[in-house]
């Protein structure tokens, strides 16, 4: 009788009883919300699955831009190293064209410094010849020579007119 007088054993009894009216009459409830969550947890799980399939898909397609991107930037990039290598040629060909066309001009211009100079170089000397000339005969002529000259000058101007 001391059995029935315990406070923890009609706890525990009626904890019992409590599941078992519950059991009986929210069984199929309780069931029904079971698998109801069960459904959603099973409906999550897929709808994770299809989008880590998703995300995986992404990821390859985008590796795969990538890989086109770096190749592409690559060919870009050589062919801008083949454009510049062939304007470093032309600008040294222009260059090189520049430089002997400056040459053959100088060299040119040299000569007809060298021309000027020479004819230059003449008329001097033909001036100073000239001036020569006129003081030698001017020292050495007297005036009855100086009287032929003219008169054999003015006999020479018909010949020298005509």
């Amino acid at each position: 009788m001391e059995l029935f007088q315990d406070t923890g054993i009609w706890v525990l009894f009626s904890f019992l009883v409590f599941v078992g009216i519950v059991w009986k009459f929210g069984k199929d409830k309780i069931v029904g919300m079971l698998d109801k969550r069960i459904e959603q947890i099973r409906k999550e799980i897929e709808t994770a699955e299809s989008l880590r399939i998703e995300a995986q898909e992404l990821l390859a397609q985008y590796q795969r831009k990538q890989r086109d991107a770096a190749k592409e930037a690559a060919e870009i990039v050589e062919t801008a190293k083949t454009h510049a290598a062939e304007i470093l040629k032309q600008a040294e060909k222009e260059l090189d064209e520049t430089a002997k066309r400056r040459e053959q001009q100088l060299e040119e211009r040299l000569k007809r410094m060298e021309q000027n100079a020479m004819l230059e170089i003449r008329a001097y000397a033909a001036e100073l010849a000239v001036k020569a000339t006129s003081e030698i005969i001017a020292k050495q002529m007297d005036k009855k020579t100086n009287e032929n000259l003219v008169d054999q000058s003015i006999k020479d101007i018909p010949k020298r007119l005509a």
